[in-house]
């Protein structure tokens, strides 16, 4: 069996394909860098990450972005001998405008060096390219910045329809710009792509945003240009009115056909467990990867189970045996950073860190800054974890100089415990705490005094138990714990705005800044992460 999610933790979006029996997932990124994960599998249950092409400033510079920005829903193909994919980079996002620029580049391997981008337009957000006997058209929603709706929260009359137009490499965008459909009443209509079968033009959409309501919509053709109807039951795959369904969030995937002659569909999708004191419900792996079985009948696609819920387990062919989930530990060998980790915006990360013997942080400007932020993290990938990280050398001569461990999801939302260095004091642990996006990301300093600290190496702990975090650290001793239990489910898509204000995801990492402009660099030797599944809560 499959077991859902594949790909667990932040990874949404998911644009599905396949080069003869190799098979590809790429997924959103956001503001973290470098820019989209693409993950290749032989039997759609074990996905290995293998590339993140958007890896130098001509294909991809974040920087001054928003949280929540960057890299949406990218798209990724292969036709002509080559893999194309398709991205868009978001410049804004509160308010009336969303400057949405998008690109393609090729490449003769998902793993090789991709091209230079082709500037496309900036219409709306999440494009696709599909290729049709020899032609290549553009896929692509339109963004109303004149509506009524926009500015809200989801803005629905802002989606504008569906759109599409040739493109070639040599001539960009040609002919007419046809709007092909407008999607059904749920709105919030985004994230096309087109595929042909049978005779008809398939024209797959996400619908409802990308919280609780979220929906894969389906529509048809016999003209590619449309009309366009809607599926008999509007939506291949929804919960938005099954709040029992251990899978939620369901929308915003792709179909694929397999050399063996079965059909699947990629989803996104959210595993929700309840909030600080059982109230409430979040999800602290964000929007993640599944992928659902699909039958056709009267030429229109079904999921094999029937209704619109998707399974936990999908049957596949043959014995598929998932690899157990394992502590790992990493001590940046290099030369190159462990592609489990990535870091925010910025083209140029030997400004922020190096890798040799250890990983060294130059410290930058502030934890949560939108431009040069030294902060190197991987995803959350379970409910409960522990992360550790050993900080070999720092010599902070100043409270502006810190570095240390974080919990990490958005400049407004993130828990760190820092070395820094205080004032009578000298060195000493410093616990910081953003709780959510309003009403000004202010940062709370949960202890009530520094805590003093030995010259030499530290460790330093986080501890992650479902709606509930707590740090600890020590120094040629056993754990000590400090500061308060913190509230983790800060760290997720639902905390702070919201699922329709951040919808990125939970990292884990190691962080530093000196706002003094002195640069001050720490020295960290090992960091792990512990999936600790066994000791989970049973809610």
């Amino acid at each position: 069996m499959l077991r859902n999610p594949v790909l667990p933790g932040f990874n949404p979006d998911p644009s599905f394909c396949r080069k003869g029996e190799d098979y590809y997932l790429a997924t959103s990124t956001f503001e973290w860098y470098p820019g989209v994960q693409i993950f290749h599998s032989r039997d759609l249950a074990n996905w290995t990450l293998v590339a993140r092409p958007l890896n130098r400033a001509a294909l991809l510079d974040m920087r001054g972005n928003p949280d929540s920005c960057g890299i949406w829903a990218p798209c990724l193909s292969y036709a002509d001998g080559r893999f194309w994919l398709v991205y868009t980079d978001v410049k804004r996002y509160d308010g009336n405008f969303k400057d949405a620029h998008n690109y393609i580049t090729t490449c003769d391997t998902v793993e090789g060096a991709w091209s230079d981008p082709w500037y496309v337009n900036s219409s709306g957000f999440d494009p696709s390219l599909f290729h049709d006997d020899g032609r290549k058209w553009f896929v692509n929603m339109r963004w109303n910045h004149r509506s009524p709706g926009t500015g809200g929260n989801p803005a629905h009359d802002s989606f504008d329809g569906i759109l599409l137009q040739e493109w070639s490499p040599e001539k960009g965008l040609t002919g007419p710009v046809t709007n092909i459909y407008a999607g059904t009443t749920l709105g919030l209509t985004e994230a096309p792509h087109l595929f042909k079968r049978n005779g008809w033009y398939y024209l797959t959409t996400a619908e409802g945003g990308t919280g609780f309501d979220h929906a894969v919509t389906y529509a048809r053709s016999r003209e590619l240009h449309g009309p366009f109807e809607t599926h008999p039951q509007n939506y291949l795959m929804t919960a938005k009115d099954d709040p029992e369904a251990p899978i939620q969030r369901t929308g915003h995937g792709q179909y694929l056909e397999t050399h063996w002659g079965a059909q699947y569909h990629s989803f996104l999708m959210g595993r929700p467990i309840p909030g600080p004191d059982g109230k409430g419900r979040f999800c602290p792996l964000g929007r993640e990867t599944g992928l659902e079985r699909i039958v056709w009948r009267d030429d229109w696609p079904w999921l094999e189970a029937g209704g619109l819920r998707v399974r936990s387990e999908v049957p596949t062919p043959g014995a598929v045996r998932r690899a157990p989930r394992r502590e790992v530990t990493y001590d940046f060998a290099g030369p190159d950073l462990p592609l489990d980790f990535q870091w925010l915006r910025t083209p140029h990360p030997e400004r922020i860190f190096r890798v040799s013997k250890g990983l060294t942080l130059i410290g930058r400007e502030g934890i949560g800054s939108w431009f040069e932020q030294s902060l190197v993290a991987r995803r959350q990938e379970d409910f409960a974890y522990e992360a550790e990280a050993r900080l070999d050398h720092f010599d902070p001569v100043s409270y502006q100089q810190n570095a240390g461990l974080t919990t990490y999801y958005n400049r407004f939302k993130h828990h760190a415990l820092m070395v820094s260095h205080e004032p009578g004091i000298g060195r000493a642990l410093v616990l910081m705490s953003c709780a959510g996006d309003f009403p000004d990301a202010r940062v709370s300093f949960p202890l009530p005094e520094p805590v003093p600290v030995a010259p030499g190496p530290v460790e330093l702990r986080v501890r992650v138990d479902h709606a509930e975090q707590r740090f600890s650290w020590r120094q040629d001793g056993p754990w000590q714990p400090i500061g308060p239990v913190l509230d983790a489910s800060v760290i997720s898509d639902e905390g702070g705005r919201g699922a329709h204000g951040s919808f990125t995801g939970a990292f884990v990492g190691m962080a530093a800044f000196d706002t003094s402009g002195e640069a001050a660099e720490a020295h960290f030797g090992r960091f792990t992460y512990r999936p600790l599944a066994a000791e989970r809560r049973q809610r």
